[in-house]
């Protein structure tokens, strides 16, 4: 199982939003300066973020987006299958070994307790912005 940039990016974007929120929307062009992707590819993923619920759009001048929810409601693996889809190492039903089944469940345990607001966290405590004893 490989994530392709669309699920590398859909979590950039999540964490761009997280990390920028002051209650004002942030526009696309905004977002694609700052993580350096390109906008028509930045729209398309947004698109897949605004219609799983993730983000919230806001039309005219004032536009943009932002979280529909706080970033500790998100995990990576939400994130990550709304853009990539099942996680599997290999396709349902093509190997019965349970060492598959094991990797699965190995991949899902770091995704599914890994939150938008850990990444938060540990971007900020990168940057200077917190510390963590």
């Amino acid at each position: 199982m490989k994530i392709s940039t669309k699920g590398t990016y859909a979590i950039k974007v999540m964490l761009d939003l997280a990390l920028h929120n002051t209650g004002e929307n942030i526009n696309v062009k905004k977002i694609a300066e700052r993580q350096e992707i390109s906008e028509k590819y930045l729209e398309q993923i947004i698109s897949i973020l605004n219609k799983a619920g993730f983000v919230r759009s806001i039309r005219g001048a004032q536009g943009g987006y932002r979280l529909s929810k706080t970033p500790d409601q998100y995990t990576v693996g939400d994130i990550l299958r709304v853009t990539e889809g099942p996680l599997e190492p290999v396709a349902p039903g093509e190997s019965p070994l349970s060492v598959w089944r094991k990797i699965k469940e190995a991949i899902d345990n770091v995704v599914d307790n890994v939150t938008l607001q850990d990444l938060v966290d540990e971007e900020n405590a990168r940057l200077g912005g917190d510390y963590i004893i």
